[in-house]
């Protein structure tokens, strides 16, 4: 295979993209695309993982490849929650519910949240889209003291603004630790990627006006939907 016939390969299409033919936002099927360039499907899939690097077009499992949308501005020094900052930047977010619980803590969120391990946390799953397409697999685990009887409530909406509405919690600080890494598995599904697929896992360990920790979130990012600004 030369590298060279990959990068042409990768170019043309490149360009056929910005000309607008895939107005649909879907390519063709991969065994079309190599019989257009009469190559393999192993120089194909090369050429299509070029484009995919540079965030022009992205993959999911068993669906094939799709035009990639510009990537979510996210600035975690703002307190935006996820609705309301994809509202700015013109863009439609949905959110799922995909469990909402009370579990014993495992020994890491304990740590963040300055409990025991064991100690009853809540633990909120929840799968967030940006126009439709899947970006962010999140888990919440929240202090039950700070919170009776929240996981009766609507937990589609912002937590953000539920805290303050309900409990007149606002956040007043966080700690934030960006990783770069593969997706778990109980992530990966979510986001239509296959298990391992690079994401990106942005912990953020939150407190209250009052300074007292609150919460933790662990977010599973697709790692081409993403760009972190930091306005310092």
């Amino acid at each position: 295979m030369s590298s060279k016939t990959v990068d042409v390969i990768a170019a043309a299409l490149s360009e056929r993209i910005e000309n607008g033919e895939f107005a649909s936002g879907r390519l063709p099927a991969e065994r079309s695309l190599s019989e257009h360039y009469s190559t393999t499907r192993i120089t194909l899939r090369e050429a299509l993982g070029l484009l995919e690097a540079q965030g022009i077009i992205y993959r999911e499992l068993r669906r094939g490849w799709f035009l990639a949308p510009p990537r979510l501005v996210y600035n975690p020094a703002h307190h935006s929650h996820f609705h309301a900052m994809a509202a700015e930047q013109g863009r439609i977010a949905i959110t799922e519910v995909i469990e909402a619980r009370e579990v014993p803590a495992q020994l890491v969120i304990a740590r963040h949240l300055q409990l025991l391990e064991g100690d009853s946390v809540f633990r909120i799953r929840r799968l967030r889209r940006i126009d439709g397409r899947a970006v962010l697999y999140v888990e919440h685990y929240l202090n039950p003291a700070f919170f009776p009887g929240l996981l009766e409530e609507d937990l589609t909406r912002s937590l953000t603004d539920l805290y303050d509405q309900r409990y007149g919690i606002r956040y007043g600080g966080a700690r934030f630790t960006i990783l770069p890494g593969p997706l778990p598995a109980r992530a990966a599904p979510a986001l239509n990627v296959a298990s391992g697929t690079p994401g990106l896992l942005i912990t953020r360990i939150n407190r209250d006006q009052q300074k007292r920790v609150i919460d933790c979130d662990c977010e599973y990012w697709r790692y081409d939907a993403l760009c972190v600004d930091v306005d310092v």
